[in-house]
């Protein structure tokens, strides 16, 4: 899916070549030498003695001279603009029509412990995958802090369903990272933006990272987190809690002026402060959100996430 995204996006992007004589390097069409003078002095030269009588006007029925307007350019970071802005439009649409329906549903259905159940649960099968970047990030410390997390969380909270582990007497707060994280901690950029179905915002950086991080668990336990019995459902539910929580934020982004640009700089401020974070840094105005990420961003940390 994001191969032909970003071959899609490069097409529409792609200058096109003009054709022979339409135009000069600097975008000024050259019909002959009398049009050239005239684009560049603002006025034809008086023709000397020897010079011959100017050419004859050319037939009405040629058509107008060909105009050359510059193209705008896209914004740092978004080169495949238009691209990604048709995606978002394509995706709010299907998300009013089908999604917000049945996350309301979702959340009207479900008592809000069960909902939060399950958002712990699929938490904690990510947290080998927090311990492993903690460690490449050389942070013993938190890595087995993220460690104790799972342990306790997996027994007393029932395979993860309770975070007992964020409660005392332990405080082991949740931590997401990830290989996205560890790339930009050592200094690899986000690389182009953009806003693909399902996934929602991301870059470069962070959909390579975020792909292989889900892959590492299923793919090291086996049965049944590989089988389509348990993958369906399971990332059903994961999306729809998601989408529950974060309404208010949708909403938001929704009555801005242009809300494609708006959840753009929210999500690429939002990675920014928390790769910052990481070297124990802040960026002013924009504090990282420590939730989980599934296809919205938070502006704030949602009801269900700050408990």
């Amino acid at each position: 899916m994001l191969l032909p995204g970003i071959a899609a996006g490069m097409m529409m992007m792609g200058a096109q070549p003009l054709p022979t004589g339409a135009a000069s390097p600097q975008g000024v069409p050259v019909v002959d030498a009398q049009s050239a003078a005239i684009a560049l002095y603002g006025s034809a030269p008086p023709p000397s003695p020897s010079s011959p009588p100017p050419a004859a006007e050319a037939p009405a029925d040629q058509g107008d001279d060909i105009v050359v307007t510059g193209a705008e350019r896209a914004p740092p970071g978004d080169p495949f603009e238009n691209l990604n802005a048709k995606s978002f439009q394509a995706v709010q649409s299907v998300d009013k029509a089908v999604v917000e329906p049945v996350a309301k549903a979702y959340k009207k259905g479900l008592p809000r412990p069960v909902r939060k159940g399950f958002r712990n649960f699929f938490a904690n099968l990510q947290e080998p995958v927090v311990f492993a970047a903690y460690l490449l990030q050389l942070k013993p410390g938190k890595a087995f802090e993220t460690a104790g997390r799972f342990t306790i969380n997996t027994t007393l909270g029932v395979a993860g369903l309770f975070d007992v582990a964020k409660r005392k007497p332990f405080f082991l707060p949740y931590r997401p990272n990830g290989l996205a994280n560890v790339l930009g901690f050592y200094g690899v950029g986000p690389g182009p933006y953009m806003y693909l179905p399902i996934v929602g915002p991301t870059t470069l950086r962070d959909i390579i990272g975020d792909t292989v991080d889900k892959m590492i668990v299923p793919f090291a336990i086996g049965k049944p987190l590989t089988e389509p019995a348990y993958v369906i459902p399971a990332t059903i539910l994961n999306q729809l809690g998601e989408r529950a929580a974060f309404d208010d934020t949708v909403q938001q982004i929704r009555k801005q002026d242009d809300p494609y640009a708006a959840y753009r700089e929210l999500y690429l401020n939002q990675r920014k402060a928390e790769i910052e974070a990481l070297h124990g840094r802040t960026v002013e105005g924009v504090t990282p959100v420590y939730g989980r990420r599934m296809g919205e961003v938070p502006v704030n940390v949602a009801p269900e996430e700050g408990e």
